[in-house]
């Protein structure tokens, strides 16, 4: 045991508000682990509002575990201390379950790497009786979970506020019955929205980039597909912030959710149809959290996958302004953003405004299902400037399908035009352009396109590069392509490349590699096209939305055809029936 680690630990606690520690054996211990660090994890707001499900059920006891910095992790090694909790410092493989928050594939690796630290074993088929159930959540683990198959022993598939309760019961009545671990996974199946692996085997096919997913043989003992869940009423549940501290990548902010979901239909996002329906918090109870905040939060962060569409935002931000309590706002779309809020945003120490317009061209944008026109981002520009605020910030994609060098060009086209706006209204601040190629994702219209050759990719960020050179004050930042590639491999991969990435990690080996020798092309793999129809490795699985919905989807986005938002009576995505 490393002294060195606890004394860490305990510092990071002592700094924190609003955490809650209970003694051992007064409840039953959850271990929460978040596989990133902990300036990142905490910064996630679905880690909080579990924190809290969890702890003010009297029954649970939640404590975090997050992966160690560099030099952390080198301590580890070296002490050959087992990975620890953050509350009590206790080992993770003392804890009956393990909860893991995955919302990122570049996070697949780190969460192996804190499974090793933990001393338990990689592989769900070989945990005997007494290790821990590694239960996964996230987006991730719900729209696509079959590459985390091998390590995972439950997924909890769509949000977690009524599932999770409701599977810890099940698993622990079944262990206060001394069920053995196949009987506790059993009972764990017939819960809803709960997918448990080793009862679904895949199929498989050759194809010429490798084995592909033809079907799933399913256990009888449980149900034959497996529903995403989502919350019908948020307002009987936290939508706050459960810890306060300044070591996050939102220092010292209060963070609310005031909507949860996103209806625009925009055709590359997986959070829209991750979190789908749109759902939003009542004002009142909104209004009551952010007044009665710790002392030691010193900003609101207002939180939602489409924040600007909250129907009392305006109140809202008229509300915290007269109170004078500085806010920031998550995402803003360009066509709702007014000069009030850009003032409050400004007043509140906000000093970039944040525009994502995804692609540069109107074809493209229609393509996608943005909803917004050039002139929407040029008044934001402006309006930025009325209000003090020095920098701007764009966000774009390349990529997408359907996209040409006319497309690129108009991304530089506007980018240009932005800086020269600024100028115009004596706006000296920097402009940062973020540009990332895009990634196919599941359950999306897009989840049959593949990700753009690399050497296509790599020509267009050296055009944008050579474009924005010249003048210092746009600052141009990309994505690695490699990342990138990863990320695609795994998003849209199937249980044959979850079992790849576990023997690249236990055999310290390129994933490449280890990929190439289980017979997949790894430089096609990822860029493989799909055919609406075919199996696909997460066609076992329900999200709500139908397969009929994302083919008219991607056939609209063939034809630049616009699909309206979300509305009441709404039955075309399948999620509301």
């Amino acid at each position: 045991m490393s002294w060195n680690l606890v004394a860490g630990l305990k510092k990071l606690v002592a700094q924190e508000t609003g955490t809650r520690i209970f003694a051992p054996g007064l409840r039953t211990p959850v271990a929460f682990l978040y596989p990133n660090t902990y300036k990142l994890g905490m910064s996630n707001l679905g880690l909080h509002i579990l924190y809290q499900v969890l702890n003010d059920s009297g029954v649970w006891g939640c404590e975090r575990f997050f992966l160690p910095g560099k030099h952390e992790l080198a301590e580890y090694t070296r002490t050959r201390t087992p990975l620890l909790s953050l509350e009590t410092q206790r080992a993770l493989a003392e804890f009956p379950y393990v909860c893991v928050m995955m919302s990122f594939e570049l996070d697949y690796t780190n969460f192996l790497t804190m499974l090793q630290l933990g001393r338990i074993s990689l592989r769900a088929a070989e945990r005997q009786e007494q290790e821990p159930l590694v239960i996964m959540g996230g987006p991730c683990a719900t729209f696509n979970p079959e590459p985390l198959a091998p390590f995972v022993d439950v997924f909890v598939l769509g949000e977690g506020e009524e599932t999770l309760p409701k599977l810890l019961q099940v698993l622990q009545e079944g262990r206060e019955r001394r069920l053995t671990r196949e009987e506790l996974l059993v009972a764990a199946a017939q819960v809803p929205g709960v997918y448990v692996p080793r009862f679904y085997t895949p199929a498989y096919t050759e194809t010429e980039t490798g084995l592909a997913c033809s079907g799933m043989q399913v256990d009888p003992r449980v149900p034959t597909t497996v529903s995403r869940q989502w919350v019908r009423e948020l307002d009987r549940y936290p939508h706050t912030s459960a810890i306060i501290t300044r070591q996050t990548e939102f220092a010292g902010m209060y963070i609310v959710e005031v909507a949860r979901g996103c209806g625009r239909h925009c055709r590359f996002c997986m959070a829209g149809y991750c979190f789908r329906k749109p759902r939003n918090r009542n004002l009142q109870n909104l209004w009551q959290d952010i007044a009665a905040r710790p002392a030691a939060a010193t900003k609101v962060g207002l939180m939602g996958a489409a924040v600007s569409d909250y129907p009392e935002m305006r109140e809202l931000t008229r509300r915290l302004s007269r109170e004078q309590i500085a806010f920031s706002v998550a995402s803003l779309r360009a066509d709702t953003l007014n000069l009030d809020l850009a003032q409050a945003l400004a007043a509140s120490g906000q000093r970039t405004m944040t525009i994502a317009p995804e692609a540069g061209s109107v074809p493209r944008r229609a393509a996608i299902n943005k909803g917004i026109e050039a002139e929407h981002v040029y008044e934001a520009v402006r309006l930025a400037a009325a209000a003090g605020m020095a920098n701007i910030k764009l966000y774009f994609m390349i990529g997408l399908p359907g996209e040409d060098e006319d497309d690129i060009l108009a991304i530089t086209e506007m980018v240009h035009q932005v800086r020269q706006l600024m100028d115009q209204c004596g706006n000296k601040g920097e402009l940062v352009v973020s540009v990332n190629a895009f990634v196919p994702k599941p359950w999306t219209p897009y989840q049959w396109s593949g990700l753009a050759p690399l050497s296509l990719l790599k020509r267009r960020f050296a055009y944008l590069n050579s474009s924005f050179k010249k003048d210092p004050r746009i600052k141009l930042i990309t994505e690695s392509l490699k990342e990138t590639e990863l990320q695609a491999l795994l998003s849209r991969g199937n249980r044959q490349v979850g079992e790849a990435l576990g023997r690249a990690f236990r055999e310290q080996l390129p994933f490449k590699k280890a990929l190439q020798a289980a017979g997949f092309q790894a430089d096609v793999y990822a860029h493989r096209q799909l055919t609406p129809g075919q199996v696909l490795p997460w066609s076992h699985l329900q999200m709500g939305v139908t397969e009929a919905y994302l083919r008219r989807e991607l056939e609209r986005s063939e034809q630049g055809l616009a699909t309206p938002k979300c509305f009441e009576g709404c039955h075309r995505c399948g999620v509301c029936q």
